[in-house]
């Protein structure tokens, strides 16, 4: 069996493992990527946050993706019958980027892969992980390609990116149940024939169906929009008797007064994607050898678009652990990546968790707009949610349920 010798491999070659795989090499650390699937490939993640663009940019990313010409992402919209509620990411309380883009991940992912190739960078497509062994802190991961060959990699330390892949924490037992209820998600590709034109036509939406049901609408500037519905298991399982994703997707379109006109007769490119059940969470982030990063270790819920800025933001903190261990620093995982990335993790669960209860919401549409609330919680929703100057950072486990209490008071 052919061997090969390596500082770092990294399984999955979307954001967080591009971006761990240029921090490596920019440090002249010997790596690999191995990627299962063959580029471009569709996948959900649609809308950033503009947190992530800190990570595109230092990686050196950020000219081949600008380059794309992506639709601009400049806040949020979310709708709830006749009210509305935009977030605007330049008047938010923290320093940082204020816009990012809307993006088919088919597209985006395919320019930083070949990005990482350009670089220098062995990139394997087609190569799927079936082992991995460790021998104290070093490992031995078998790959299988397209061809079926095997291949053994040996590494002295393992960045597993392989987001719902999950591969090491399915071969090493490390899932275990989310703290979020269960959720799934049903959504297509529209070609936008009835985009209006200007700010409407191009503004990310979320229109709220029910408490706990929301449409997604990501326009792209290709002309196609992304369209998706997400709620409750059960209620996106009634949507269609026959469990057909394309009858429970149109049902789901006729449900918005706002976009049925929009959306109503247009055809579906491809047959609607279901995400059933889609919070994950894992026993550990890290071990002897190795680190989760992305959804590999912790997804929540596309509500806020968390999803990537996730996924980037413990693919670089991974990777610059990492390149400071090699070196012969002795890294405290447990504080330096597992306390930091569960601390904005637990501010966005909370701020999850509060959308479905109903308080964030109250928030949202409550009149007359509370500005200093808004800009603080705009924050949030940038993705800045380790700035604990931000009182709706530091004390998210109490503000949104206390404040939406008192709306509720002043309101009966």
């Amino acid at each position: 069996m052919l061997k090969e010798y390596i500082d770092v491999l990294v399984i999955g070659a979307g954001p967080s493992g591009c971006v761990s795989a240029s921090y490596l090499h920019k440090n002249s650390v010997k790596i690999k990527v191995v990627e299962k699937t063959k580029f471009p490939r569709l996948v959900v993640g649609e809308s950033l946050i503009p947190r992530v663009m800190d990570h595109f940019d230092e990686a050196g990313f950020f000219p081949a993706l600008d380059a794309m010409n992506f639709e601009k992402k400049l806040g949020a919209r979310f709708i709830r019958g006749n009210e509305v509620c935009i977030f605007d990411f330049s008047d938010k309380f923290s320093e940082g980027w204020d816009w990012t883009w809307q993006v088919p991940r088919a597209d985006f992912d395919n320019v930083m892969a070949q990005e990482v190739i350009k670089m220098g960078i062995d990139l394997e497509f087609e190569s799927e992980v079936i082992d991995v062994k460790f021998e104290d802190s070093n490992s031995i991961t078998t790959i299988k390609d397209k061809e079926g060959n095997l291949k053994e990699i040996h590494a002295k330390f393992i960045i597993d990116s392989s987001g719902y892949g999950r591969v090491l924490p399915r071969l090493l037992d490390l899932d275990t149940p989310s703290k979020l209820d269960p959720h799934s998600s049903i959504f297509t590709h529209v070609k936008d024939i009835n985009r209006p034109e200007g700010e409407e036509g191009t503004l990310i939406s979320f229109d709220i169906l029910e408490t706990e049901v929301w449409l997604w609408v990501i326009p792209f500037s290709n002309g196609n929009t992304s369209v998706g519905v997400v709620g409750p298991t059960s209620f996106i399982n009634s949507l269609s008797e026959n469990k057909d994703n394309v009858e429970a997707l149109k049902n789901a379109i006729q449900l918005s007064d706002y976009y049925v006109k929009r959306f109503g007769g247009v055809d579906f490119l491809f047959e609607p994607v279901k995400l059933e059940n889609y919070s994950r969470s894992v026993k550990k982030m890290y071990g002897d050898g190795f680190a989760l990063t992305g959804n590999s270790s912790e997804f929540l819920d596309p509500v806020f678009s968390s999803g990537v800025a996730f996924a980037t933001e413990s693919g670089m903190l991974a990777a610059k652990l990492i390149n400071r261990q090699l070196k012969g620093e002795t890294i405290d995982w447990e504080i330096e990546f597992t306390e930091y990335m569960k601390s904005g993790i637990g501010v966005f669960t909370t701020y999850v968790k509060e959308w479905y209860t109903g308080n964030l919401q109250t928030l949202f549409f409550h009149q007359p707009e509370n500005p200093d609330v808004k800009r603080k919680i705009c924050a949030v929703l940038a993705g800045y949610v380790w700035d604990n100057e931000n009182p709706f950072v530091k004390k998210h486990d109490n503000v949104i349920k206390n404040m939406a209490y008192m709306i509720q008071q002043e309101q009966s």
